[in-house]
């Protein structure tokens, strides 16, 4: 029986996961996120690949002769080689360091604004799904409100108290608040899908806790100006798309100096090379230099300098864009922070009001409402007017948790425009 019990069960029961452990799990469960760190790995390496020229390169090569060698080839044969080589002096290497240094940079920044982006899409679905879960509590009481008034217009219509227009009415508000549960639910399970794709957790086994939610902090578009992580990246790039462009345009007129040294064991197998030679041919052979690389005339690389300057330009264009749909979205953001501020302020002001009117009425059903029965006395509360009364309370309740909500996410949004989305990461690590 107990295997059998054990078996019936759920496999996955939801539990309470908080804000914090769902935002550490998209960030490490994010594709984005991951794709940004691979892009910090390509960017060490090409910082290292730069900066290792200066580091001697070792090359050893080796063969042996396939037919016998008639006549004198041009160069003594050898049956191995060693050459130690590498970079002494270039400007434009330096360029290049600078750039890869930058893209590091860069690549550094893109990782964080990643981060930030999860943890802001993250937090949006957490904190709607919370509210969505509170909408559904009062949708089914208001179901309730809304069943048990059916069967008071039924009665009253039956009686030839109201007309069936009041019953129809009833049986709408019904079916309204029924297609509202709906909504919700709906809205729900897709908030839980996404929530499950972000954080890689089975579908339905995240509970919201509502205590984990940190209350987001308020901050203007006046104040503190910190310049957004996407936007130091798009300039660090520029800036780097710049430091490769100089270099290349110093490579066509600047001289390059290497330092060699090679190694040679020659050979006579196969071959007739000591006939063109008073002496015999050496075994070993050694030589060492510095080679200079004096550009005089290359296209290539009068092409290639044009092509990054091209590149380094598109890329400053780019980070100016950039910087300016952000200023836009800020104010934007700004103007409907205030709309929606004071349109949570009214959606607060009538779900009191609302909740005032049902005590007022509850309490006329238990105690009357004082005025006597006489000519001109206020009609006495009915059962249909307390479920009318309930079912308009939980509206404006809903109304308000909805205002509630587009105001939180304008904030969370308009934080990570003016680059203050630590501020709430550093609300959530103290939760």
């Amino acid at each position: 029986m107990l295997f059998a019990l054990l078996a019936l069960l759920p496999s996955r029961l939801p539990a309470q996961v908080s804000l914090k452990t769902v935002v550490d799990l998209a960030q490490r469960n994010s594709t984005a996120v991951r794709a940004a760190q691979s892009d910090v790995v390509k960017a060490n390496a090409a910082l290292s690949q730069t900066r290792d020229a200066v580091i001697p390169a070792i090359d050893v090569e080796t063969g042996l002769p396939v037919f016998p060698e008639v006549g004198y080839t041009g160069s003594p044969p050898s049956i191995w080689s060693a050459t130690v080589q590498s970079l002494v002096y270039s400007i434009p290497q330096k360029r290049y360091i600078d750039a890869a240094g930058l893209g590091v940079k860069a690549a550094q920044t893109r990782l964080k604004d990643a981060q930030e982006q999860v943890a802001l899409d993250a937090s949006t679905d957490y904190i709607e799904l919370d509210t969505v879960n509170q909408e559904l509590v009062t949708a089914h009481q208001q179901e309730q409100s809304a069943s048990r008034l059916a069967e008071i217009e039924q009665q009253r219509t039956e009686a030839g108290v109201d007309p069936l227009s009041e019953l129809l009415q009833a049986r709408l508000t019904a079916a309204q608040i029924k297609l509202k549960r709906l909504h919700l639910e709906s809205r729900a399970r897709s908030l839980e899908k996404q929530l499950s794709t972000l954080t890689g957790l089975p579908e339905g086994s995240i509970q919201v806790d509502h205590t984990s939610i940190p209350e987001i902090p308020q901050i203007h578009a006046d104040e503190h100006p910190v310049t957004p992580l996407g936007i130091q990246a798009s300039q660090l790039i520029a800036d780097s798309k710049s430091a490769q462009a100089r270099g290349d345009n110093e490579s066509r007129f600047i001289p390059t100096l290497h330092f060699y040294v090679q190694y040679l064991r020659n050979t006579t197998i196969l071959n007739e090379v000591n006939k063109y030679f008073a002496t015999p041919l050496p075994a070993n052979n050694f030589a060492s230099g510095i080679s200079v690389d004096i550009p005089l005339l290359d296209f290539g690389r009068y092409a290639r300098a044009r092509e990054s300057g091209a590149d380094a330009l598109r890329s400053k264009i780019e980070a100016e864009q950039a910087e300016k749909q952000n200023d836009l979205a800020i104010v934007d953001l700004s103007g409907n922070i205030a709309e929606l501020d004071t349109q949570a302020e009214i959606a607060n002001l009538k779900q009191q009001i609302a909740a005032d009117q049902l005590k007022t009425v509850l309490a006329q059903l238990d105690l009357g409402n004082g005025s006597g029965s006489g000519p001109g006395s206020q009609p006495q509360a009915s059962p249909k007017t307390e479920q009318l009364a309930r079912i308009d309370a939980g509206q404006k309740l809903q109304d308000s948790m909805e205002a509630g909500f587009d105001l939180a996410k304008a904030r969370l949004n308009l934080l990570r425009a003016l680059g203050h989305m630590s501020d709430w990461l550093n609300e959530l690590q103290g939760k």
